[in-house]
């Protein structure tokens, strides 16, 4: 079977993740703006949750880019340290600066993590030479990288994505993540892919009259998981895992 990683963002996505058995989850917040730290309390309310596949939290301290100063390093790596003593079984991040690796953000996040696994999200993207990327990450103790293959969606780079897991070889894992959806898991898989990721999310009915942000309007809704499309994806990848 090829691994399923759900992206959810509140309990509902909590549950749904929990009922269908997925393989991970990553838990963050403000998934319509690219995924924030979630708060102690989401995640604890993940951790504790009977059955609950492992848990692995987003650490990103705000939105914008992945080139952070020495103050929001400390922020990450705290925020690192609460998620494992929560009860995570990983942490998500990422930086990025001047088109390479910040090493020294992800060498202190390694060794707050402990034994909790890591993974490099998708600021991977932006770096020009990603091969080169994945042997950095590598000596550096991460566990996977989550990547779209330096486009916007996965559907866009699917030739980089076999590149990446050829460069890859084994070591640590590419997962798939971009815009996946149930009509792109067979391709994926046929590139050697060996987990994907995706938020299969929608939107439902906001009863706000009030906008109180800049980022939508009220009408607009809010995004939680679907569970439809969630059992959709499940029985596209057992299908495809199930074939010689």
């Amino acid at each position: 079977m090829i691994a399923f990683e759900l992206a959810v963002q509140d309990v509902h996505g909590i549950d749904v993740a929990t009922r269908y058995g997925v393989d991970r989850i990553e838990l963050c917040s403000a998934l319509a703006l690219g995924g924030v730290t979630p708060s102690t309390g989401l995640i604890e309310a993940a951790t504790s949750a009977p059955d609950v596949p492992p848990v692995h939290v987003l650490v990103r301290p705000r939105t914008g880019d992945f080139a952070y100063e020495p103050d929001e390093i400390t922020v990450i790596v705290r925020d690192v340290r609460h998620a494992v003593a929560s009860g995570a079984a990983g942490v998500v991040i990422g930086g990025v600066r001047d088109g390479r690796i910040d090493t020294g953000l992800v060498t202190s996040v390694v060794e707050a993590a402990g034994d909790a696994e890591v993974t490099f999200h998708r600021a991977f993207d932006l770096l020009p030479e990603p091969e080169k990327a994945i042997e950095a990450l590598h000596e550096l103790g991460v566990r996977r990288i989550l990547t779209s293959g330096g486009t916007t969606t996965v559907v866009d780079s699917l030739p980089a994505l076999a590149r990446l897991v050829t460069a890859a070889a084994g070591r640590l894992e590419i997962m798939a993540g971009g815009g996946v959806r149930v009509s792109l898991i067979e391709p994926l898989v046929r590139l050697g892919i060996t987990a994907v990721h995706a938020s299969a999310k929608h939107t439902v009915p906001d009863a706000a009259t009030l906008s109180l942000g800049t980022a939508a309007p009220s009408h607009a809704g809010r995004e939680t998981t679907d569970e439809c499309e969630v059992e959709r994806m499940l029985a596209a990848l057992r299908t495809v895992g199930a074939r010689p």
